[in-house]
């Protein structure tokens, strides 16, 4: 099996709700993003490659189209912006365009991340 990743970051606002009122996180603050896709296939095409990482300038565009410098809370409606339904939700964005996508990884901090992988393809 071969394995590849490719990082993008933005910029964002969010607030969680469900968490008690004096939870810092309540408060609408923001992160500097880092999205890690990952994708992987068996077989590698015609030039060597599991996908070409140009072709994953589409997701870059998405991000800086869709996310940078956006409220999550307004982007992500009605879904609690956590870092776990942003990634599930770029699973299920990215998925169709991308057949060898098999996570996606959403890092608001440099030491905290949250991973969507599908239990089964």
């Amino acid at each position: 099996m071969y394995r590849i990743s490719k990082q993008f970051s933005f910029s964002a606002a969010h607030s969680l709700h469900e968490l008690s009122p004096e939870h810092p996180c309540t408060r609408l603050h923001g992160h500097n993003y880092v999205i890690t896709v990952h994708l992987k296939s068996e077989q590698l095409n015609k030039t060597g490659f599991v996908c070409d990482y140009k072709e994953l300038e589409k997701i870059k565009e998405y991000i800086d189209t869709h996310l940078d410098h956006q409220n999550l809370n307004d982007v992500m409606f009605p879904l609690n912006p956590s870092a776990e339904n942003l990634a599930k939700m770029l699973y299920d964005i990215f998925k169709p365009s991308f057949p060898q996508l098999y996570a996606v990884e959403v890092s608001e901090t440099p030491k905290t991340s949250a991973v969507y992988e599908p239990e089964s393809e």
